[in-house]
């Protein structure tokens, strides 16, 4: 391991803090040295408050920043004085030490202090680092893990036993380190939890941690455990949709909600769940105490989700009481699934949670196989790791999270999700929480968004192969299907009957009914699996009801669509499937209305452009916005007792009322 200081970036950060987020970052950048928030840091100064006082300030990073990004604002500044008093306690509660810690704060905006807020206190430095660090992590869980770190470091570390993260720990860490710290101790290892280091400036604690890692990751390549090259592994890339969707299903009802489940098939996935002894060694427990209150859960071996459930109950039945009177529930559902064929299968409440066990279990397969090489993997017992995954600050943060989003573990398709209607329907159910995948013939839907929870694909709806690619794509990205939306449409220039081509016909049939024929027969099978039942909305149109001159392909299609949809809605009643249509009118935001046509179109009626916007019975315009915030509605539970049904989002058409 190599220090990414850089004397020319690091003079851009002028002062303590600023110099506490370069580094910070840095060790951010490494995420064997940290993820997803894992590890925390801090720097004392000493400034003045309001009335001129000086005082001792401790700047810890605060709850729910991530070191890779960190800014100056992620820092809680908290008294010194204080937190060297609670120090000295001989008890302190969790719920009170949280207490403590954020009364004591210099800024109320800051983010919440970290529960390590003391033991950083506690150590005489000005910088403070901590890591967990997947080379030492793999070494201390090891049956001798001790011996081996004291023959690594000698006397530049004191070594603290296990103790969950908290004042005791503070506690613990303060007595040893006053009574073992010499003048060559740089750092300090908490066996099964991670490195400390520290020094006067930032980059002296900083080089320190990289000095400590570099170490335990020499003494791995000398066994011949470490970072060895992963012989590559052809996937097994047949269809697996409905394999995948069934066992998705089965994850949501073990664990009371739907779920996001994203499958991971590199070389690296399949290795491990390959191995021979993967039944025995990926079941000990997590790699850290912070791992487990990340991921939750211990990995699945197989398919067999409510065996392990069972199984996993009984684990942890020694402390169903303690469950109880924290008034928690066992959630025995896994976050992780190992199988030959699948490799890897990550699960969260959404794509972010999923996206972050992927990340932390792919780092976890490497402390147990080099763990496993030192001569056996062995992690915490099942009491640390119950007490870490209810603790009561976590139980708190859960509670203090309140209802989830409508749609969260969700996954919802849109066609023609580029623009207009299908760009707004994406939008509207990213905001409800669901995982959204968008379909367009237009490959900008690939750059639409972002984000993890949102996968776009170019794709013509008209190939029946395309759309078979798709769909498997959409399961293996977030683990199923259940929420349609059939947006995509042409709508071609106005032409009467005696002048239809018949290409022009077969072109419009195509994609506005014969496509969403064939994605609502190959959606039926991933629907049905849906935890909480599948949901389709069709975009019709006014001209459903009210069809208009010269545009008779357009008008047959969506009839037929609609159509279509009602006979979907009796057929599918039985498998828990709802379908609805919405039919909007005039929507003037989307592709097909450009300035040219709205004042071709105003001049036709006599009308501004404005005024034509607005010509229907309530004298209002219609949004792309506002028919998608209807057709996300029409999917959740004010509509949980509704199929078949047509609704006008129209302002009010006189030819339709």
């Amino acid at each position: 391991m190599k220090s990414l200081w850089d004397d020319s970036e690091a003079a851009r950060y002028k002062g303590d803090l600023a110099q506490r987020v370069y580094t910070s970052r840095l060790l951010g950048r490494d995420p064997s040295l940290v993820l997803h928030g894992g590890g925390n840091t801090s720097v004392k100064v000493r400034q003045k408050n309001l009335l001129g006082e000086e005082e001792d300030i401790l700047y810890v990073k605060g709850s729910g920043w991530d070191l890779a990004t960190i800014e100056e604002g992620g820092f809680a500044p908290v008294r010194m004085k204080h937190l060297l008093g609670l120090a000295k306690l001989e008890s302190l509660s969790d719920p009170q030490m949280v207490n403590e810690l954020k009364t004591q704060m210099t800024l109320a905006s800051a983010p919440s202090p970290s529960v390590e807020t003391i033991l950083h206190a506690i150590l005489p430095y000005k910088y403070v680092d901590h890591t967990h660090a997947d080379a030492a992590i793999a070494i201390t869980n090891t049956a001798n893990g001790r011996e081996k770190i004291e023959a690594i470091y000698g006397d530049s570390v004191v070594i603290i036993p296990y103790i969950m993260p908290g004042f005791d720990l503070a506690r613990v860490c303060a007595e040893k380190f006053s009574a073992e710290a010499g003048s060559q101790t740089i750092g300090m290892v908490l066996m099964n939890h991670g490195v400390f280091s520290f020094g006067a400036t930032a980059r002296e604690s900083y080089e320190r941690t990289i000095s400590l890692i570099d170490r335990a990751e020499q003494y791995l390549r000398e066994r011949g455990v470490w970072q060895n090259p992963i012989p590559p592994i052809e996937p097994d890339n047949r269809p697996q949709g409905k394999t995948l969707a069934t066992l998705r299903k089965e994850l949501s009802e073990v664990a009371g909600f739907p779920v996001i489940m994203t499958v991971h098939n590199d070389s690296r996935s399949l290795g491990f769940a390959r191995r021979e002894d993967v039944g025995q060694i990926s079941q000990q427990g997590p790699a850290t105490p912070d791992h487990s209150i990340r991921t939750k859960r211990l990995p699945l071996v197989g398919r067999d989700v409510q065996a392990y459930a069972e199984a996993y109950k009984k684990y942890f039945a020694t402390y169903a009481a303690t469950a109880k009177e924290q008034k928690t529930i066992l959630d025995p559902a896994p976050r992780a699934i190992l199988d030959p064929e699948l490799g890897m299968c990550a699960i969260g409440r959404n794509a972010k949670a999923a996206a972050i066990v992927a990340d932390i279990y792919s780092h976890t397969m490497d402390v147990i196989e080099a763990g496993t090489g030192l001569g056996g993997y062995q992690a915490l017992p099942a009491k640390d790791i119950f007490d870490v995954e209810y603790w009561d600050l976590e139980q708190a943060k859960l509670r203090k999270a309140g209802k989830p989003p409508m749609f969260q573990g969700e996954i919802a398709l849109v066609t023609g999700a580029a623009s207009g209607i299908g760009k707004a329907c994406v939008d509207a159910l990213l905001r409800r929480g669901a995982a959204v995948v968008g379909l367009d013939v237009n490959p900008a839907i690939e750059q639409l968004h972002k984000r993890l929870d949102f996968c776009g694909i170019s794709c013509d709806i008209t190939d029946d192969k395309a759309i078979e690619a798709a769909l498997e794509k959409t399961v293996r990205a977030f683990g199923g299907l259940d929420i349609l939306i059939l947006n995509a449409g042409i709508f071609p220039g106005g032409c009467r009957i005696e002048g239809l081509e018949s290409e022009q016909w077969r072109r419009v049939m195509a994609v506005n009914l014969d496509a969403n024929l064939t994605l609502m027969r190959e959606c039926h099978p991933l629907l049905k699996l849906a935890p909480n039942g599948g949901r389709v909305v069709a975009i019709g149109s006014k001209n459903v009801p009210a069809p208009g001159p010269g545009a008779a392909a357009y008008s047959a299609s969506k009839a037929a669509l609609n159509q279509l949809m009602r006979v979907a809605a009796l057929e599918w009643g039985g498998d828990g499937i709802r379908i609805n249509s919405l039919h909007p009118n005039a929507v003037f935001d989307t592709g097909i209305w450009t300035e040219e046509v709205l004042q071709s179109r105003a001049q036709h009626y006599g009308l501004t452009v404005e005024q034509y916007k607005k010509k229907n019975v309530l004298g209002v315009e219609v949004t792309s916005h506002e028919v998608a915030e209807l057709a996300a509605e029409m999917c959740g539970p004010l509509f949980a007792k509704t199929t078949a049904a047509q609704v006008p989002v129209d302002g009010g058409n006189e030819r339709v009322i």
